[in-house]
Order: C-alpha cells, then sequence, then structure tokens
C-alpha cells in the first residue's frame, strides 16, 4: 500500500488548529515550555537566514550566467521587473483594502485583556553576518565565480548549498510546526487568535484574485509581441497551473511548464533556455503575496509600512527570491532575512508570515510557472528580432 504523506500544510494547519484548542485550558508554566522553545527556535532562524542567502542566492547567481549574451540580461531584467511590479501590485492593493479589514476585527480584542509570556530562559544565537552583508557577498561571490569560471568554488558553494538544504529539512521543516503551534497556542492565551485568523482569510480572497490579475496582464502584454489570443494562450498554460498547484514546485513543474510554452508558439529553443531561468528568478506571485502579508502583519502590530520602506523591502525581496526554488517552503524561507533587516520583523511576526505564505504556497507557485509562459513569449518575439538583424 502506498504510505500517506503528511505534508507541512496539514502539519501546520494541524497545529494551528491544536493551539486554539489547548489555549483554552494549557496552565501558563505549559504555555511557557513552548514560548521558550519558540524563543530559542527563532534565535536558530536568525543564525541560519545568512546562511541560507550564501548557500543558494551564491550558486543561483553563479548558474544565472549560464546563457547567451543580451537575451540572457534580456529575461533577467524581465523577470525581476515584473516580479517588482508584481510586489508593488500587492502592497497597493493591500494599502488601499487591508488598512479597513483590520480596523473591523481590532475590536474584538482589547489591549488591556492581553497578557504577555515570558520564557524560562533564553539563548542568544547571533548570526556570522547580518542579512545585508551576505546578500552583498552572495552576489560578489556568484558573479566572481560566474566571471572566473571558478570551477573549485562552484562546487564547494554546490555542496554548501548541499548542507544547508540538509539543515532545512532535517531541523527546520520538522520543527517548524511546532514553533507555529506555540505562536498560535500564545495568540489563544492572551486573547488575539480570533483577530488575526478573520484578518488572514481576508487577505486570502484578496491574494487569490490578485494571482488571477497578475496572470490576465503577463499574457495580455505578451499578446502584443505574438498577436495571440491572451485567453487562449493563458487557457493552453493550465496543465503547467494544476501540475505547480499540486507540486507546489517550480522545479517539479519544468517539463510540463515547457511542453505548453512551445504549444504558445514558443521555440523550443527559447522555450529550452527561458522555462528553466524563470523557474529560478521570475516570482511574481510569491513577491505579491509576500508584499500582501507584510503589509497585514504591519497593520495589525503597528509596525511602520510607508511605501518607501516597502519598496525597498521589495526590491531586495526580488532579489532574494532566486534562493526561493531550492528551498523547502519557497521564497518565504529566503525572505525572513528582508522581512527582519529592512521591515524589522521579530519571531512572531515571521512566524505568522510562515504560516500565512504557506497555506497559499501552492497557488503562488502555480502564478509563477505559469506566468514563465508569457515570459517566454516575450523574449521569444526579441530574440527572433535579434537573430534576423543583418551581420556587419
Amino acid at each position: 500500500m502506498k504510505k500517506f504523506k503528511f505534508g507541512l500544510l496539514p502539519r501546520i494547519i494541524a497545529a494551528i488548529i491544536l493551539a486554539i484548542i489547548c489555549g483554552q485550558f494549557f496552565p501558563e508554566d505549559i504555555t511557557r515550555i513552548f514560548t521558550t522553545f519558540n524563543g530559542v527556535f527563532s534565535q536558530f532562524l536568525g543564525f541560519i537566514v545568512p546562511l541560507i542567502i550564501i548557500g543558494f542566492v551564491t550558486p543561483a547567481i553563479a548558474d544565472v550566467g549560464k546563457g547567451a549574451g543580451k537575451i540572457l540580461l534580456f529575461t533577467v531584467c524581465i523577470a525581476y521587473i515584473d516580479t517588482v511590479v508584481a510586489g508593488l501590485l500587492g502592497y497597493a492593493t493591500g494599502a488601499v483594502l487591508f488598512p479597513d479589514m483590520v480596523a473591523n476585527v481590532t475590536t474584538l480584542v482589547k489591549p488591556e485583556e492581553a497578557t504577555s509570556l515570558s520564557p524560562y530562559f533564553k539563548l542568544p544565537i547571533p548570526p556570522l553576518m547580518d542579512v545585508m552583508t551576505a546578500l552583498v557577498l552572495a552576489f560578489c561571490l556568484g558573479l566572481g565565480i560566474f566571471y572566473s569560471s571558478a570551477g573549485t568554488m562552484k562546487r564547494f558553494f554546490d555542496e554548501f548549498k548541499d548542507i544547508v538544504s540538509m539543515l532545512i529539512n532535517s531541523v527546520v521543516i520538522p520543527l517548524l510546526p511546532l514553533y507555529i503551534f506555540g505562536i498560535f497556542l500564545e495568540f489563544t492565551t492572551t486573547g488575539q487568535v480570533v483577530r488575526i485568523l478573520l484578518v488572514f482569510a481576508k487577505v486570502i480572497i484578496v491574494i487569490f484574485i490578485l494571482h488571477i490579475f497578475i496572470l490576465l496582464y503577463l499574457f495580455c502584454i505578451a499578446s502584443l509581441f505574438n498577436r495571440k489570443n491572451p485567453l487562449k494562450m493563458l487557457w493552453t498554460m493550465l496543465p503547467a497551473y494544476m501540475t505547480a498547484l499540486g507540486t507546489s514546485s517550480s522545479a517539479a513543474t519544468i517539463p510540463v511548464t515547457l511542453e505548453q510554452a512551445k504549444k504558445i508558439g514558443v521555440s523550443p529553443s527559447t522555450a529550452g533556455f527561458t522555462i528553466p531561468l524563470c523557474a529560478t528568478i521570475h516570482m511574481p506571485g510569491s513577491a505579491m503575496k509576500i508584499s500582501c502579508c507584510a503589509l497585514t502583519i504591519c497593520l495589525i502590530t503597528g509596525t511602520p509600512h510607508s511605501f518607501g520602506l516597502f519598496f525597498h523591502f521589495i526590491l531586495m525581496l526580488a532579489i532574494c527570491a532566486v534562493a526561493g526554488p531550492g528551498i523547502p517552503g519557497g521564497v518565504i524561507m529566503a525572505s525572513l532575512g528582508p522581512l527582519a533587516s529592512i521591515l524589522g520583523f521579530g519571531a512572531e511576526e515571521q512566524a505568522l508570515m510562515i504560516a500565512l505564505y504557506i497555506a497559499m504556497d501552492s497557488f503562488g507557485t502555480a502564478c509563477n510557472v505559469t506566468g514563465d509562459g508569457a515570459i517566454s513569449v516575450i523574449v521569444d518575439k526579441v530574440a527572433n528580432k535579434e537573430s534576423s538583424r543583418p551581420q556587419n
């Protein structure tokens, strides 16, 4: 018999439900045990975030160089710009809609009713470097490896990536549901859980609608290049969308995305180049989702959320996103760095981000890979124009 796999999303949902139930009767002494665990685990997360950035961004930047000159640069630029635009779309939509959503439920919890729970002890685990240092170092190393063809360094960082990935798979992912259980247990004990869940439900609906809007505008732009019906192209890409919805993996969906891209008129050579590349660097659905979730949490906690601050955050997020496809849990794990360093998110805010993001992880991945088809159409037409120009 085939063994049933209890995935990460079901485990997180189960952890939230159990936390709400247990929070009704757990004594404070037991709740403080989980608060203590969360404090240690959040310190560990802060420690490995720079390692994640160096371990995943460095080889990703080195691999991005595997392409052909101007077409490579063009593909990277439009993928990055679209990721940033999608993040800004999420922020703009949230800035209009989310304040009322949050305000309508804040009356459910009175500040004087909330109590704080202190851990039994704290275990500081300082990171080796801050996030921006790690990001700049990763870029310098990645570009240096590419331009110098440093094979030994490339193998070193590929193996370092495998070690960090094993650490995430063996430690972070198994303990993540327990971490989120502790966060929601504290929310239940302090009387905040109902307010937070009501806000989350509304935000998820908005994010799902924005995913569809992103795909529509991407294929409408693509139709300007190949003069085909954008809705028909989007329909042709539907198998890739459904595959990503089931696997929650950009990499696992590449074969399907590749075949569907050819069916909408992309040449095999262009599709073979753009689809694997965009699976690494084109993350509009993820960027929009993280932007919306981060703004929601800023509104709930009263954290600063000006446009300038979020614009800076989204620019960095679009860069860190290249580490996403290699990490279980996707872009959210790679985004913990800018969430902490730019938006000032602490342990509770990061746990909320992880829970909210993973609840919609497959939809973000499906948006990303389906949008890769539109990018391929644009790149294909530009490449054909380049190749048809007379050579001097």
